[in-house]
């Protein structure tokens, strides 16, 4: 198992996992789920930052597919007079994340777990 991670969020998200008694296990990127994105029409590989598996308090085992975002990038950037290249790229980091995260809830809902999307409102940062 490779342990990744491409910010302090998601550091701290691992911490979390390894200290709650409730995470049976986790990965970092080990799920990758194919989308096609809407700037290309092409078919591209999406690793999901984290998968866990936990112990709920009903007694059940669920699964989870995790993305750590900051959560300027969950919504679509407001409409802006000029179009400059900065917001161009924010509406199409969007686009594609958005395709990213329907095609991680549709791979998710296929096999009985749920996609998550948690910024740093869920992370106290």
């Amino acid at each position: 198992m490779n342990i990744v991670y491409r910010s302090l969020w998601e550091r701290k998200f691992m911490t979390f996992c390894d200290r709650n008694a409730s995470v049976i296990e986790w990965g970092s990127e080990e799920v990758v789920i194919p989308y096609r994105s809407p700037l290309d029409g092409r078919v591209h590989r999406y690793y999901v930052d984290f998968y866990i598996k936990v112990h709920t308090k009903t007694n059940e085992i669920k699964k989870y597919l995790i993305e750590v975002k900051p959560k300027n990038q969950t919504i679509p950037p407001p409409p802006s007079k000029k179009q400059t290249k900065l917001y161009k790229n924010k509406v199409l980091t969007f686009l594609k994340n958005q395709a990213k995260w329907e095609a991680a809830s549709d791979w998710c809902e296929d096999r009985q777990m749920q996609f998550l999307i948690l910024t740093e409102d869920h992370l106290g940062v």
